[in-house]
Order: C-alpha cells, then structure tokens, then sequence
C-alpha cells in the first residue's frame, strides 16, 4: 500500500496545458477544496449510477484497489463505496477527461447492482420536467424513473447514519 507521501509523486505538476491536454501524463486538477468530480457509470449500460468526488488520497485508493473511493462531503471522510453495503464498484475503466479535472469511472456493481444509499439503482432515479413539460406557472412535480427499489436501506444499513444533509 502506498503512503500518503507518495500521493505528490504519483500524480504528475500542472506546468502546460500540452502536457495535460495532449500528454500521457496524470495530472489531475483538484478544485479549492482539494476535490475533483467523478460520474460512476455501468460498465455495461452505460446508465448513470451517481456522481461524487474525490479527493487526492481517495484517488490514490481507487487506484490501488480497483474499486471505487470516495471522499464523502457530508461525512467529511473517505467512503469506501460497499465498505458498508457489499455493493462495492468495481472498475473495469477509469478515465479521466481532457483539461483532467473530471474522472469518469465505468464500474461493475457488485451484490444487488444498486448504487444509490436510498436503494435504487442509481442516484438518477427522478427526471426533472423541462421544455415543453415545463410549466414555470406550476409547481415543479419529479418523476420516478425506477418503479422499485433495488434493496432496502434499513437491512443494509442499520442504524448507519443517513448521508444526505438537509
């Protein structure tokens, strides 16, 4: 296992945006707080399952592993994505994008499939009316995408605290 230390020599300076746009080399682009975005596909699919962020020692961890880390906003620590529910993300591609601050991560889930905390398959389980569906005149009214959940949180969980933050 690497340490934290080898974080700085892993991932390569920003010095020219030839060398990031064009070369080989990873040099991700962490924002203010030290975290960069990531949307984790199905390998298969291609359906969204959720977007989050990493940080640089979840990046390091994710590539070690082979499984998705991330670094939890809400929780202000890493999150092992499955650590908890046994739906861990395996990667089976990680890119990353052109100016190297997005990674995309196509992963195969394991256990039910499902990536959501709140037991569908993915966090995208809601479309949001717009265009010719949009009325700005009325209330705004979500719609399910998933007829059903995956899974249900409170066997997975327990008494886990719930990640979302009001």
């Amino acid at each position: 296992m690497l340490k934290s230390s080898a974080v700085a020599e892993i991932f390569e300076s920003r010095v020219s945006i030839e060398q990031v746009e064009e070369g080989n080399e990873l040099a991700p682009k962490f924002d203010e707080h030290g975290l960069i975005p990531v949307v984790t596909t199905d390998y298969q699919s291609g359906e969204l399952l959720m977007h989050g962020y990493m940080n640089k020692e979840a990046l390091m961890k994710t590539l070690e592993l082979g499984q998705a880390v991330y670094y939890s906003r809400s929780r202000k620590a890493l999150w092992h994505k499955g650590a908890t529910s046994g739906l861990y993300q395996d990667i089976v591609e990680m890119r990353i994008d052109d100016d190297q601050d997005c990674v995309w991560l196509r992963v195969k889930v394991s256990g039910s499939g499902a990536s959501c905390h709140v037991g569908y398959r993915s966090c995208f389980y809601r479309t949001v009316p717009n265009g010719e569906k949009f009325n700005p005149n009325e209330k705004i009214v979500l719609s399910y995408t998933e007829s059903q959940k995956t899974f249900d949180p409170k066997e997975v969980y327990g008494d886990a605290p719930n990640p979302t933050q009001l």
